[in-house]
């Protein structure tokens, strides 16, 4: 019997119309746990390295995680993963709610798109039933109304709907894709709408099964309580009302203006008003007891959810205010417009009206007012008309097909994405690394464990480590005690901090945990639920597997070293790995080179940054060395060490 997982993935072939049920390799699990970590196996070996993100050859991929649908609290984050037309490389989205626990009651841990559907169509999942099904009364539907209009035409209020949008259907770029106002962006919509998927509908009411039901469930219990309890986890900005650390802090308009002191006690209070005024409630994620998405429902305008920064990135794109993102929110949501990188590609579109390059011929009747503006540029972008067509391939894209000097505007850009919208003064090395290296194309999927900023006083630091109970190993208190000033910290420190940022990620990626109570708040001390020290017992119980910390740090750098290939198969080097040249003030780019090279050493990486064959061959990606020396991308006779183990066994903390 499997355990935790359902052993079974859904394969679709839209073009051919076929419909299989997979039986996969149980080896998988014990070497990648799942959701992302074996996406990424099946991607690479098949999904060819010249194959453009709209061929029918691509697959996209939604993957639930290895804990998903057992009793472990907060496990609901899907993977979906594709190639990306947009960068060209593997794009990973995570997306929260029930459908990924749905999915796996359905009895599936994976489905796999294929193909092109001829005409729009929607996926019909209820346990054994699998059915495409005709889907042209569903075009141009919002994301949320697609959702509705199948629960009622199904019959089936508990049925779990995933959508595009018209953003998603005509293959917008920052197009994203909607589950109960929980969103999955950064690639894979568009590759969807070019499949002309326009949702897929699941329903299972099947048993998941768990090797030690009462060990784990008894767990879960301490889990679920501590969750509840603690404010170190959960998203805190659906409660707090303080948000001065991104409007003081982040850039505004086009990623270029930071206001200092714009926040004010007054503005905290007029926008809580607005705020409780207007929401219907809070709402939790499966099996979780944290609610961290408010629901808005603003007068004359669709009902939307945000969490965390997503209620800020249009008004500050806009130089507006919190009533302005209240007034497009609901809009774009419904078109599927992804609120981290839309807003900077319409902010970039007014830099560029203001700047001359583009001209009333290319925005006619183009508005004076920058809200105005976004909601023109809005209805450009999603129906790709006029100069919408263009922008509606992200700022990077957009500025090489506008020229004229619009490249010199494209300034926020990491791999052809838009970033968070972050200028700062001294670099940060850790952050170097993981900006620079980045994978995911979003710094929020790989910051986290770390604090960003050393505290000011060794009072302060014994304070925090006494409750910091994530820590995997004694050397990063000593990193911790030690650190005096951001930009002063040892390249043996960075490398070290940025592995165990992104091995968190990797892991929740996997196993289906939400960043909230694991990888993400563990940068703020206590509270976090979820860490290194007591994860292995958890897939322990839940697998019947047997974990210990070394062996789930291996996975991850197995799944981190995979996705890595992925990308340098379809041609990534180390050339790509550089941070917008402006995202912080004071650069020194020799130093940021060597610290490059510790990084790569520190992975088991080559100069260009390419996976050693000792390295694939020592974490069993054979099958990815073997792939590398075929096609040349490595000659065998690399001399590069192994990759560092950044953990020691520590006994798990209370």
């Amino acid at each position: 019997m499997r355990y935790a997982e359902t052993g079974i993935n859904l394969e679709i072939d839209l073009s051919r119309r076929n419909i299989e049920r997979v039986e996969t390799d149980p080896r998988d699990t014990e070497l990648f746990l799942g959701g992302q970590g074996t996406a990424a196996k099946i991607i690479f070996e098949r999904v060819p390295a010249d194959c453009d993100a709209f061929s029918p050859d691509n697959l996209l991929i939604f993957s639930t995680g290895l804990l998903h649908g057992t009793p472990v609290p907060s496990a609901n984050r899907v993977a979906v993963n594709t190639i990306s037309p947009q960068t060209n490389l593997l794009a990973h989205s995570l997306m929260g709610g029930f459908f990924g626990p749905e999915m796996k009651h359905a009895g599936y841990d994976k489905i796999i798109l294929k193909g092109k559907a001829p005409e729009l169509s929607y996926i019909y999942i209820n346990n054994d039933t699998v059915e495409i099904r005709d889907a042209s009364h569903l075009k141009g539907m919002g994301c949320t109304e697609t959702g509705d209009v199948l629960k009622k035409e199904l019959k089936d209020d508990k049925v779990q709907v995933v959508a595009i949008g018209l953003a998603g259907e005509n293959r917008v770029y920052t197009a994203s894709m909607d589950h109960g106002h929980s969103s999955a962006a950064r690639g894979p919509a568009p590759v969807m709408g070019d499949k002309r998927i326009k949702a897929i509908a699941v329903r299972g009411t099947r048993n998941v099964n768990v090797a030690h039901p009462g060990e784990l469930f008894a767990l879960c219990m301490k889990l679920h309580k501590k969750i509840a309890e603690s404010d170190g986890c959960g998203d805190w900005m659906a409660v707090d009302e303080d948000d001065s650390f991104h409007h003081d802090n982040f850039a505004w308009g086009n990623a270029r203006t930071r206001r200092r002191g714009f926040w004010s006690k007054e503005l905290e209070e007029r926008w809580k008003r607005l705020k409780y005024d207007h929401m219907e409630r809070q709402t939790s994620c499966y099996n979780c007891p944290k609610k961290c998405r408010n629901v808005i429902k603003w007068p004359g305008k669709n009902r939307f959810g945000y969490k965390c920064y997503g209620k800020d990135t249009y008004h500050m794109a806009a130089f507006k205010e919190l009533d302005f993102s209240y007034e497009i929110l609901g809009i774009a949501q419904e078109y599927g417009l992804d609120s981290y990188s839309t807003p900077q590609v319409f902010a970039f579109a007014v830099e560029l009206y203001e700047a001359g390059i583009l001209t009333d011929k290319d925005l006619p009747g183009f508005p004076s007012d920058s809200g105005d503006r976004f909601f023109y540029l809005m209805e450009k972008v999603v129906h790709r008309e006029g100069i919408g067509d263009i922008l509606a391939d992200g700022v990077w894209h957009a500025a090489r097909r506008i020229g004229k000097g619009a490249e010199k505007f494209d300034h926020n850009t990491i791999k052809r994405f838009e970033q968070l919208p972050i200028k700062l003064g001294k670099l940060n090395p850790p952050y170097f690394l993981m900006i620079a290296t980045a994978e995911k194309m979003a710094i929020t999927q790989i910051e986290g464990s770390f604090p960003q900023d050393p505290l000011p006083t060794v009072e302060e630091r014994e304070a925090f480590i006494k409750r910091w109970e994530a820590v995997p190993d004694e050397r990063f208190i000593k990193y911790f005690m030690e650190w005096e000033k951001r930009n002063e910290i040892s390249n043996e420190a960075s490398c070290a901090i940025t592995d165990w940022n992104e091995a968190m990620h990797y892991i929740d990626d996997a196993i289906g945990l939400c960043g909230f109570v694991s990888s993400f708040r563990g940068q703020f001390g206590g509270g976090v639920a979820y860490h290194m020290n007591n994860i292995p017992e958890i897939l322990t119980l839940a697998t019947g597997i047997h974990f210990d910390k070394e062996k789930l740090w291996r996975c991850f750098q197995r799944n981190r070293t995979l996705v890595r290939a992925v990308n340098v198969k379809r041609g990534m080097r180390r050339k790509d790995e550089r941070p917008p040249e402006d995202h912080w003030a004071i650069r020194d780019k020799g130093f940021e080179q060597r610290l490059l090279d510790d990084y790569y050493a520190f992975k088991g990486w080559t100069k260009d940054g390419i996976p050693s064959k000792a390295t694939l061959d020592f974490l069993n990606l054979e099958f990815v060395s073997r792939n590398f020396l075929e096609n040349n991308i490595l000659t065998g006779e690399e001399n590069v060490p192994l990759p560092v183990v950044s953990v020691k066994n520590r006994e798990a903390q209370p």
